[in-house]
């Protein structure tokens, strides 16, 4: 079954930069498409970003859009969510996460789709 591994959150002050990797193992990531969620409490989990199997299909919430980038290198195995002039806002746990599709280019930012979670990495953007 697959795993997934985030990391690079932090603290950093707003309009600050940071990069999130995914890593996965147990099975390749090119059978899956992928999204990056977060959660802050007493808030639903929202999807952030998502990507296709191939990296040529990305979909991202209005607000964080102009600001973050997914990528995929499914060679080395990883998911990259580059975050840019980070909000106060954007603080949160976020949480990389997969599933297995057939389908090259489908993807979606609804969390009842993904059934392979990471643990999560804190990110939290403060003066």
């Amino acid at each position: 079954q697959l795993q997934l591994v985030e990391s690079g959150g932090g603290l950093v002050q707003p309009g600050g930069s940071l990069r999130l990797s995914c890593a996965v193992s147990e099975d390749a990531l090119e059978h899956y498409y992928m999204g990056w969620f977060r959660q802050t409490p007493g808030k639903e989990r929202e999807g952030v970003s998502s990507i296709s199997l191939s990296g040529d299909s990305t979909n991202y919430a209005d607000s964080v859009k102009g600001r973050f980038t997914i990528s995929r290198d499914n060679a080395k195995n990883t998911v990259y969510l580059q975050m840019n002039n980070l909000k106060p806002e954007d603080s949160g746990i976020y949480y990389c996460a997969g599933t297995y599709s057939g389908v090259r280019e489908y993807t979606s930012l609804g969390r009842i789709y993904y059934d392979h979670w990471g643990q999560g990495t804190q990110v939290t953007v403060s003066s």
